[in-house]
């Protein structure tokens, strides 16, 4: 594993060392984990405690602190972990096995320079693959799809047809792009199939995680914009409109024609109701369900989904409702004594 001194890595993250800048770094761990050689970092201040008693050789820190350890003192500390974590240990290598005859690919498919495309993938007529992309053994790639370069698609992940996928667009395994949206004409009491003619475009830097389901537009494109990440076992509706840069986090579910705006936060097990707006640089908190209209910068939380200082209002009185409703009861059977009197 190579190392690299202190000054190095804050070389590489913009920081500015206090201590032993010749310390030598071999790898990254948390607060609690990281030993010598080792490098952490604190992004939160309720975590500050623990940097005095961390037993790393450095750390990535926002402005000194009293420590043992060495200090690089960043912009952004979380960040500069991530780079110094991509310095040390690089991001998973692919095999270089270029084209396998075992993989089953059309004559009239169109694939770009530099590709590894495994054995018993399928890429079917009319698709064209960019460079430098690495399609993983039991990806199916439909009819007319086009994949943008440098796009990893792991094992068994499915491209129906038609549909678009830019740049640098990382699918996770058994992940579904562009199958057909849930829509249903219900008539005398039998459900019939809407055909969904829209597609899936998937814009640059996107990342669908595993088990995820993008659905196509029945009439209009289902979109994930620019650099937005969507977690393992979520679901976006047939038409829904993802900005970009949005984190979308495991288990979430988008329902139809919903919009989201840029740099939005869903958590975990969120719901969002088709036919709505959510605003840009929206958070909503987990398991929240939002149904209405949501304006820029909100975070919310709750079923329904409320303004998260509400909500925590709301939910604190929770505790108390069984002695509210005895000392309302007891205040009712005072009003009628007086009644009576």
């Amino acid at each position: 594993m190579p190392q690299k001194t202190l000054k190095d890595i804050a070389e590489h993250v913009g920081g500015r060392v206090i201590g032993d800048s010749e310390i030598l770094i071999e790898s990254a761990s948390t607060l609690d984990s990281a030993g010598a050689g080792q490098i952490t970092f604190l992004s939160n201040p309720k975590y500050a405690p623990k940097v005095k008693k961390t037993h790393a050789s450095a750390v990535l820190v926002a402005e000194q602190v009293e420590t043992n350890a060495a200090q690089s003192v960043t912009e952004d500390p979380y960040y500069a972990f991530m780079q110094a974590v991509v310095l040390l240990h690089g991001h998973r290598e692919h095999p270089n096995t270029g084209v396998s005859p075992k993989a089953d690919i059309s004559e009239s498919a169109k694939i770009g320079q530099n590709c590894n495309i495994h054995p018993f993938a399928i890429i079917h007529d009319n698709a064209v693959v960019g460079d430098n992309c690495q399609i993983y053994s039991g990806v199916f790639i439909g009819p007319n799809v086009t994949v943008g370069n440098d796009c990893i698609l792991y094992p068994n992940a499915v491209i129906y047809d038609g549909c678009q996928i830019g740049d640098r667009v990382i699918v996770q395994s058994n992940a579904s792009v562009g199958q057909d949206g849930f829509g249903f004409a219900t008539h005398k009491g039998e459900h019939h199939k809407i055909p969904q003619i829209g597609i899936v475009v998937l814009e640059d830097d996107v990342e669908i995680g595993s088990n995820a389901v993008v659905e196509r537009g029945t009439l209009e494109n289902t979109i994930i914009g620019k650099g937005s990440k969507i977690g393992d076992s979520v679901t976006i509706g047939h038409g829904a409109k993802i900005g970009p840069h949005c984190l979308l986090v495991p288990q979430a579910g988008i329902a139809g024609s919903a919009e989201l705006g840029h740099h939005c936060v869903i958590g975990g097990q969120v719901g969002v109701v088709g036919h709505i707006k959510v605003g840009n640089m929206v958070t909503v908190a987990a398991q929240a369900a939002v149904i209405n209209n949501v304006p820029d910068g909100s975070t919310l939380l709750g079923a329904p989904a409320v303004e998260a200082n509400k909500g925590k209002r709301a939910y604190a009185l929770i505790e108390t409702l069984p002695d509210m409703r005895k000392k309302i009861r007891t205040l009712g059977k005072e009003i009628d004594k007086l009644k009576d009197k």
